[in-house]
């Protein structure tokens, strides 16, 4: 059985990342790109599917990790009986090949370990032909991919398992490397994994020391931003949403997706996150990506893309694989990418509109973007959608989905005011605008219950509501927009935190059930700072930063009854959330403020 979710620590190369635990076994990991299929996979199945695991022989009495202050390669000091050693993994930061470097060193004693790899290529289930290239190199292949597993010791077979055992003593050094490359061609040469080590920690550090004071925050802020940075597609500066695909929404439940794509509703807060923390080069890089992406037809624009927007992501399934504590199915590809969901449209508006008043530099295709944009929402915000939370039932018109539509015809008619003859055009979207708003304060609002609901007609509520008063659709002060949130306090919190909605009434067609989805809860907090209440968005961070396991990071849901992690991990928006409602609360001119005053 796989470790739990909050149990393992990220390492990536800003183009393929691994999941490693604290027992020191890589479960996961996606070679070479993060989208690629896994060559480890025992965190959806069982060893047996592949992972590769460093630990002591003997009984371990304690374990602590840790990261190498402001980058991505991980410490883990393990203690026996019979002394203590460290096992450091990184991914290697360089272009020229992609690989995994775990360096064990004696610190105390003698430490006896095993080492067992297991390669299973396709998601766990192709056995690769395993051949000694010398005594201490190995390589595995697999129709177009190959392994090379480089050792300080000799390998032995077993039961198609590839296992040493060894020993460190104080001061003493094994290094351990796994590169990828395509199985047609010579096995590359091997590759100086001290020499690794150092750049990789100078590339971190050049990226994470550039990171501003953020008050009580900054070190939660900086591990953010370096995981940010880390799901980072550096070739496209596209970001993934995890790493992973298919952990659990909800144990043993059907609520389980591939996140391992790029969404276009995280543009304009991951955008905010890096101008305000000054990183304008990965702002511009996400913010090109997105123009790259998005360009065609509007009525063809996507929710989500791959990482160099490719658009056909296509779901199925992986019957040979168990699925995380038993979660099935496990999901490739994503459904939801042909859904309608009009909010994406004001997401795009709203980071266009964000960048250029960041000072990014123009990009000349923003302006074409707005003008083919315009005409097809002018006829599409009055149909219903699959909405933001991707669901699986019948098309409903959620509340979100025309708030976002708005925020499209707002921000462009912002927009389009500051440029040369652009008068007219920015008053028919200012005209489209107000009818929304008239429409939404009409048929979204209930004035039994005191608050927005989450689609026409319905009584249920909706974490997503909350963008109503952080997109500046109405003031945070208004009666309704104070009623919605007391209603959502009432209705959505399970111990200080929040449900996206109420799943148990069948809207997403799915059987009901899931965790608090932590960015709702951001969202709160962000809403008490635009509404003063700054007691209350300091508690609820603190809750949520509480939650943050032992390396800084996040996945996308909790559940507070069994007090664990759910969902993909680590999640980009939980970190986005982070950084964003740190700021919100540390500086004067916040993120949300700026948003809700576009």
């Amino acid at each position: 059985m796989a470790a739990r979710i909050e149990d393992y620590a990220l390492l990536g190369n800003c183009r393929a990342a691994a999941l490693v635990s604290k027992e020191g076994a890589i479960d996961w990991l996606c070679f070479p790109r993060f989208d690629a299929p896994a060559c480890f996979a025992a965190l959806l199945g069982t060893p047996e599917n592949g992972r590769w695991k460093i630990a002591p022989t003997g009984q371990v009495r304690s374990v602590k990790r840790s990261y190498h202050d402001g980058t991505l390669i991980l410490e883990t000091t393990f203690q026996t009986d019979d002394g203590i050693a460290t096992l450091i993994d990184f991914m290697p930061s360089t272009f020229t090949h992609s690989s995994v470097a775990r360096i064990v060193v004696g610190v105390k004693g003698r430490v006896a370990f095993d080492m067992d790899l297991v390669i299973r290529f396709d998601y766990g289930r192709t056995v690769p032909w395993v051949e000694r290239h010398d005594p201490l190199t190995l390589t595995a292949v697999a129709g177009p991919e190959m392994l090379v597993l480089r050792t300080p010791t000799p390998i032995k077979a077993r039961a198609q398992h590839s296992t040493a055992r060894f020993s460190v003593s104080e001061g003493e050094r094994k290094v351990f490397t796994l590169s990828h490359q395509p199985s047609h061609e010579p096995v590359a040469e091997a590759f100086d994994a001290e020499a690794s080590l150092a750049k990789t920690e100078y590339f971190w550090h050049e990226f994470s020391s550039r990171c501003p004071d953020v008050g009580p925050w900054s070190g939660l802020v900086k591990r953010s931003l370096i995981t940010l940075k880390a799901l980072t597609y550096l070739p496209t500066g596209g970001i993934v949403a995890a790493p992973t695909t298919s952990l659990p929404e909800k144990l043993g439940g059907k609520r389980n997706w591939d996140y391992r794509y790029c969404w276009l509703r995280d543009a304009t807060m991951t955008l905010l996150a890096f101008m305000s923390l000054g990183y304008f080069d990965e702002a511009r890089a996400w913010r090109d990506w997105l123009t790259r992406s998005v360009a065609g037809n509007p009525d063809q624009m996507q929710i989500m893309y791959g990482l160099g927007g490719e658009r056909r992501l296509t779901e199925y399934e992986l019957p040979w694989l168990g699925g995380y504590e038993d979660s099935q199915p496990v999901r490739i590809g994503n459904a939801a990418a042909t859904q309608t969901q009009l909010d994406v449209y004001g997401e795009v508006a709203d980071a266009m509109a964000q960048a250029i008043k960041g000072m990014l530099p123009r990009h000349r295709r923003i302006e074409a973007i707005a003008e083919v944009i315009v005409p097809f929402l002018e006829k599409a915000w009055r149909q219903p959608d699959e909405g933001i939370w991707e669901i699986r039932g019948e098309q409903q018109h959620f509340t979100h989905s025309k708030v976002m539509a708005w925020v499209a015809f707002d921000r462009i008619a912002t927009v389009a005011g500051t440029l040369e003859n652009g008068g007219e055009f920015s008053r028919n979207c200012r005209r489209v605008a107000d009818e929304i708003r008239e429409e939404v304060c009409r048929k979204a609002y209930d004035p039994e219950l005191g608050s927005f609901v989450q689609y026409y007609g319905s009584k249920c509520l909706d974490a997503s509501l909350l963008h109503i008063a952080l997109t500046g659709f109405l003031p945070p002060d208004d009666p309704r927009v104070l009623g919605t949130v007391a209603a959502i306090e009432k209705r959505l919190m399970r111990d200080g935190l929040l449900l996206r909605y109420e799943t148990e009434y069948g809207v997403d067609g799915l059987p009901p059930g899931e965790g608090t989805f932590l960015v709702c809860s951001f969202w709160l907090a962000d809403v008490y700072v635009l509404q003063g209440r700054d007691d209350d968005a300091h508690a609820l961070f603190e809750h949520l930063a509480s939650l943050c396991n032992d390396v800084g990071l996040l996945a996308e849901q909790y559940d507070p009854q069994d007090r664990r992690m759910l969902g993909n991990f680590p999640q980009a928006f939980s970190h986005v959330g982070i950084i964003n409602t740190a700021l919100n609360l540390h500086r004067v001119q916040a993120p949300a403020q700026e948003r809700a005053h576009a």
